[in-house]
């Protein structure tokens, strides 16, 4: 195995790892709330969208906006899917959660590109060379894989894009796509949480851990193989 391989595998066992305990750690914060007597509060969802979404369309616009924001400054997004699941349910969830990070990467990555160029190289360096030769080929592709598990920071791929050549709507439009299978483990897991009894809740997080190992999986195959066809073509340029 090479050094570079070597180094592919820790990074992906590292994003696993992380996705895995952002899970535990939901779920914890979820059992201690149970816990305090909040259980009642979990339970109903027209607490949560009354005291903190509001209602009717006010709160999709609200939870859209916070969702774009939180993936525009780098913020875990499958928070959002989580939040999105318990308030809305698995598919309303999803779909909300979805399109709130698609519009924060195309934020982030529009200032890049409009106003916020010149901090950008200034600040991320060499880091930005290696996003930007990955993004340069098949930038739909390469966005979509990289989305299907997140490698590296989700912001410097954002802002990498936006100072790079590449068309911002295909990156965008890839990157929405790809954010789906990962927004919908959590909405099923945030969904599972107001459940009353104690097996749904189960089923919920155990179906929830299965799947974004599944996910995983194949994301770092789909991601490996199209970082493959991007070094040969470059070295085929050269």
């Amino acid at each position: 195995m090479t050094k570079e391989n070597s180094d592919s595998n820790q990074k992906s066992i590292k994003s696993l790892a992380k996705g895995l305990l952002m899970l535990a750690g939901l779920g914890l914060a979820v059992y201690l709330a149970r816990i305090v007597g909040l259980g009642d509060m979990l339970a109903n969802t027209q607490w949560f969208n009354d005291h903190v979404l509001g209602r009717g369309p006010l709160s999709v616009l609200i939870f859209l906006g916070v969702g774009a924001i939180f993936t525009a400054v780098g913020l875990p997004r499958q928070l959002i899917g989580f939040l999105g699941g318990f308030a809305f349910g698995v598919a309303t969830g999803t779909l909300l959660a979805t399109v709130g990070a698609g519009l924060g990467c195309a934020m982030a990555a529009v200032y890049a590109r409009m106003g916020g160029r010149e901090l950008v190289e200034r600040k991320l360096g060499s880091r930005l060379e290696k996003v930007n030769g990955f993004l340069q080929h098949e930038p739909f592709n390469t966005a979509l894989a990289i989305r299907l598990f997140p490698l590296g920071s989700n912001l410097i791929t954002n802002l990498a894009a936006g100072v790079s050549s590449i068309p911002l709507v295909s990156f965008v439009l890839g990157s929405t796509l790809g954010y789906i299978p990962q927004n919908f483990i959590f909405a099923l897991f945030g969904a599972g949480m107001n459940r009353e009894s104690a097996l749904g809740v189960a089923l919920s997080v155990g179906m929830s851990i299965v799947l974004f190992v599944v996910s995983g999986w194949m994301g770092i195959r789909v991601y490996r193989r199209y970082r493959i066809q991007a070094k040969n073509l470059v070295e085929t340029e050269d």
